[in-house]
């Protein structure tokens, strides 16, 4: 294996790499910063505009649910390929090449000229997200080691939470404003990422680690067709086709038998996408289980927001993204002052539970979101839900990071954001559909009640409020608020069970460097003659020696052959080579022992 290592090795990447100061690290940050802020930034400025692009683009609710689907099933399904490839070549570049991606994809969606051509350039879009999704943890985790890494997983939080509101507020603003059209919601964030590739390039120096590359592309392949037929199911499933129908009958089993497959190749795999042996690791498994279920919550039902409050209140997208605040505030919040404390006592479980707990609690409350409200309830039940999400999201990684060897570090942090894509995608496919079903349902209630039988329009289009009478206005209102209060409702279960996982991940001390977690090394005697005539390593042993028990010796006794025959039972407990290094010594001591005591 041959190293290439670039201007400067960033902290941990490698080790002899020297740690770097707070000065250093914000600097490498800045490029890895930007480039999370376009990401998240891609999704939060369209959520907010899509009811008026797919009114512009004469798009339905199935619709609105695939244009964020699409970025999120192409995010989930190429995260762990980002980050094998991140175990296996240069970091830095494949960040770069992430950002290139997303630039392309994001100057496609704004050419679109219908439903179609915006889902193809969203999925564009999503390949490029993935990558920075899960190179951003990676990058972060090679350059600070775990203790210190709470500190700056708050300035991520911060990033995500600025993206988030300033998100929709930017979005609003360009819907609104007619001489620039939904078409610069996707364009604003071509020069961020252009100026976040400058940037990566002057002040992200990381070890390169070159060794021969294999990707498992048939496992990439199985688990990205059994993600988008689960999906497909999902999101179609009682809308375009009956629950209990042929195509159920076809796409649920075959989304597991791609499931099994993929399982059946990952064991055999040399360079597996998703190493079967990291779910060994019970903080691994547990995290993993609580990530994906955070997903399908966070995503699910946070991305019809922008629905409730231009629909069912009325309201404009500038509005809009202004009364998300309380969320994206409780986000900011949490997310810095959890991480710097994090830091400071190393103990941070009492954050994931405590956090797990007011998502939780903040769904089930927005559950009882109606048309009317009051504006004052909500903002107090997002924003403990903003809380929840900020102590939550990162230390789940955290955690995670801390428990693995640096080797796989790209390999796990991509596992884990690979799930949280996974449940958000399955969230909002699955919750879209029960909005869409709820809306339906509450239409014909309503219009009965008011003695209408068709409101003359389109039945799967989003409504234009402005261009329907007062009493219609009113029963689509009442509709939207309380199809979004149920999927608020549906969504809270989900966290529930991410509480539960939550509860029984153990809590391991924070590493105070990015050395194997291994237990701390001290010095033993050099390794016996005997073993470098066997080409045994002769390198002084570092490993933790458990004392024996004394064994008397006598004057003239031959050198220990008690201890040489208790060797085969004693091997269960430590490495041979460190066991004849100890007996080696406790020869010599007894010689020297019978040379003082012969007179």
């Amino acid at each position: 294996m041959t190293t290439a290592t670039e201007a400067r090795p960033a902290a941990g990447a490698s080790p002899t790499a020297g740690p770097m100061s707070h000065r250093e690290i914000l600097e490498a940050l800045t490029g890895l910063l930007l480039g999370m802020f376009v990401a998240i930034l891609s999704s939060t400025i369209v959520t907010n505009a899509l009811p008026t692009i797919l009114t512009d683009l004469n798009g339905g609710e199935s619709a609105y649910t695939w244009v964020v689907t699409s970025t999120l099933l192409a995010t989930t399904a190429t995260t762990p390929i980002w980050g094998k490839l991140a175990d296996l070549t240069s970091k830095k570049t494949l960040v770069q090449i992430a950002l290139v991606i997303y630039v392309a994809g994001s100057a496609l969606a704004g050419l679109s000229q219908n439903i179609g051509e915006l889902i193809a350039a969203r999925t564009i879009q999503g390949i490029g997200v993935g990558g920075l999704t899960a190179l951003a943890q990676v990058i972060m985790a090679a350059m600070i080691a775990p203790r210190e890494r709470g500190r700056y997983s708050g300035y991520l939080g911060a990033v995500f939470a600025v993206a988030t509101v300033s998100g929709p507020l930017i979005g609003g603003v360009i819907v609104d404003t007619s001489w620039l059209g939904w078409r610069w919601c996707f364009y604003v964030g071509v020069p961020v990422a252009a100026l976040a590739l400058v940037v990566l390039q002057k002040t992200l120096h990381l070890p390169v680690v070159k060794r021969k590359v294999k990707i498992d592309y048939l496992g990439a392949t199985l688990v990205t067709a059994a993600v988008s037929l689960l999906l497909i199911w999902v999101s179609l499933g009682g809308n375009e086709f009956a629950w209990a129908s042929w195509q159920t009958a076809l796409m649920v089993p075959g989304a597991l038998v791609l499931g099994l497959l993929f399982v059946l190749v990952e064991s055999r795999a040399s360079e597996p996408i998703i190493p079967l042996a990291l779910f060994r690791n019970r903080t691994v498994t547990l995290a993993t289980v609580a990530s994906l279920f955070v997903g399908v919550a966070m995503f699910g039902a946070s991305v019809f927001l922008s629905q409730y409050f231009q629909i069912a209140r009325g309201n404009s997208p500038t509005a809009s993204g202004l009364m998300t605040l309380p969320m994206i505030g409780g986000l900011f919040l949490a997310s810095t002052l959890s991480g710097k404390i994090i830091t400071a006592t190393g103990k941070w479980k009492r954050f994931l539970v405590a956090g797990a707990f007011l998502v939780t609690v903040g769904f089930a409350l927005m559950g009882t979101a109606r048309a009317d409200t009051p504006y004052w309830h909500l903002a107090l039940f997002m924003a403990l839900i903003g809380v929840g999400l900020g102590m939550t999201m990162q230390n789940l990684v955290l955690a995670v990071q801390n428990t693995v060897k640096v080797s796989e570090l790209g390999t796990s942090s991509s596992t884990v954001a690979f799930f949280r894509s996974l449940g958000g995608a399955v969230g909002v496919s699955a919750l879209g559909a029960v909005l869409g079903h709820k809306v339906t349902d509450y239409l014909a209630e309503g219009f009965r009640a008011i003695g209408v039988t068709s409101t003359g329009g389109d039945s799967g289009s989003l409504p234009d409020l402005d261009a329907l009478p007062a009493p219609v206005r009113t029963v689509v209102m009442d509709a939207y608020g309380h199809a979004a209060g149920d999927v608020f409702l549906v969504a809270a279960p989900f966290a529930l069970l991410a509480f539960v996982a939550v509860l029984f991940i153990r809590e391991v001390a924070l590493r105070t460097s990015n050395a194997e977690p291994v237990p701390a090394p001290t010095p033993a005697a050099p390794a016996a003659a005997s073993e470098v005539e066997n080409g045994a390593d002769p390198a002084p042993v570092r490993a933790p020696i458990v004392a024996d028990e004394p064994r008397p010796v006598g004057v003239d006794a031959a050198p220990a052959p008690a201890a040489v025959s208790t060797l085969p039972r004693r091997t269960s407990r430590r490495p041979g080579r460190h066991e004849a290094g100890r007996h080696e010594a406790t020869r010599r001591g007894a010689r020297r022992k019978a040379e003082h005591d012969r007179p």
